[in-house]
């Protein structure tokens, strides 16, 4: 499909018609009515809200048919499958009993209230590069969230994983907090954007590859990658004409993170579709904007992708 970067995730059988027209009529609802706010002058909770629906936890933690945040969803991964845990604040099998330093030790460090090492599906790699003020105010959300009683389920990994000491080797080698831009020359518009596409979003734990230890490949982050959740090919993001969204405007990028419509009337499918329907599309048109900016100001790189369980075809998705 021309002007659509290879391996666009897309829901099949879907037609937009007028896809301009489309464009600026959903542009002008969205202008009218609003999106969630997260305005300095908003209640701790209301910014604890937006940003758990900002950060992607929703997607990852609450399973298709089980209670909100209360964990279970499945994540198929080449190291194994992981089960996202429940995050209410359940005593027994939530976050109730977790203190303001056990919530900032797992979100940055890694590390539960027991010192225990958490596996690296939990994107904390990301979260390390996040505001003190922003983690805090996520607790203090998922603390009003009804408790759920629901216990955690193992994760089902290969033997050598089971051991889970090993993860200091892995986040010695990988876990550092994401550069900050501080010049001051710099756009704060695009500052707040790489905010939230590489801590807050996490955008890079999907986009980017990674090598045989599962460490992202900083070289070629948000270039794609053939290993994303679910055995799906994940998108080259980068300006590249040839392999990524070189070829989509400001507006295009805008209205596909807000309705998952592509400059060519497709639309998103698999997971992109859940991140669009719960993320992108709830933030604020300010934040929305400043991500854009970010995304398009990142050096082009060119990664062709195939699927890997056929390397001649050219749609990875025609499995």
């Amino acid at each position: 499909m021309q002007g659509v970067p290879q391996g666009l995730p897309r829901k099949e059988g879907t037609i937009a018609i007028f896809p301009s027209l489309a464009r600026g009529l959903i542009l002008l609802c969205t202008a009218v009515l609003g999106v969630a706010s997260a305005a300095p002058g908003a209640s701790l909770l209301e910014r604890g809200e937006y940003l758990v629906r900002a950060g992607g936890c929703t997607n990852c933690h609450t399973d298709e048919e089980g209670a909100f945040l209360a964990g279970g969803r499945a994540l198929h991964t080449p190291f194994g499958t992981f089960y996202a845990p429940n995050i209410t604040p359940h005593l027994r099998h939530g976050i109730g009993a977790w203190t303001d330093a056990d919530f900032l030790r797992a979100m940055k460090a890694g590390l539960s209230p027991d010192g225990e090492n958490y596996y690296p599906a939990f994107p904390y790699v990301a979260y390390a590069g996040m505001r003190r003020q922003d983690v805090l105010a996520i607790k203090a959300y998922l603390n009003s969230v009804p408790a759920v009683a629901q216990p955690n389920r193992p994760h089902q990994l290969p033997w050598y994983l089971h051991f889970r000491p090993g993860v200091w080797l892995w986040k010695w080698r990988y876990l550092s907090p994401l550069a900050r831009t501080t010049d001051g020359a710099v756009d704060p518009v695009q500052q707040r954007g790489e905010y939230l596409v590489n801590a807050l979003a996490h955008c890079g734990e999907c986009h980017t590859p990674r090598d045989w230890f599962g460490g992202l490949i900083d070289a070629q982050r948000h270039a794609g990658s053939v290993y994303g959740v679910d055995g799906d090919v994940v998108p080259n993001i980068t300006p590249d004409r040839k392999t990524g969204i070189g070829k989509w405007s400001g507006d295009d990028l805008s209205f596909y993170l807000q309705t998952g419509l592509t400059p060519d009337g497709d639309s998103a499918g698999g997971p992109m579709a859940a991140v669009i329907d719960n993320v992108t599309s709830r933030l604020t048109n300010q934040d929305l904007q400043a991500m854009v900016r970010y995304v398009l100001s990142i050096p082009p790189i060119e990664n062709v992708l195939q699927s890997r369980q056929s390397k001649t075809k050219r749609d990875p998705y025609e499995y």
